[in-house]
C-alpha cells in the first residue's frame, strides 16, 4: 500500500514532524540527539521527528546522513 509522507512544523517548538501516512500508533525510539524514530509493532517506520529543527540548521549540526533507508516513486 502506498502511503504519502505528511510533513509538520510546529515553529514555537522548532520540530519537525515526518508521517509515513496516517498518524499511526508506535514506539519512538531516540536514534542521535534530538532525532526520533517512530515505529510500529513490527519494527516499521511510520514516522520521524526531529527537535530543534531550525537550531540544528543554524548550528550546522543536522547529521550528513540518518540511519534509514526509504524508496521514493513518483505517484500517478
Amino acid at each position: 500500500m502506498e502511503e504519502k509522507l505528511r510533513f509538520f512544523f510546529d515553529k514555537e517548538g522548532d520540530v519537525l514532524d515526518i508521517s509515513i501516512g496516517d498518524p499511526k500508533s508506535a514506539l519512538s525510539k531516540e536514534l542521535d540527539d534530538d532525532i526520533i524514530i517512530r515505529v510500529n509493532d513490527n519494527e516499521k517506520i511510520v514516522g520521524i521527528t526531529i527537535l530543534n529543527f531550525q537550531k540544528r540548521f543554524k548550528e550546522n549540526l543536522i547529521p550528513e546522513e540518518i540511519p534509514i533507508k526509504a524508496d521514493f516513486i513518483m505517484a500517478e
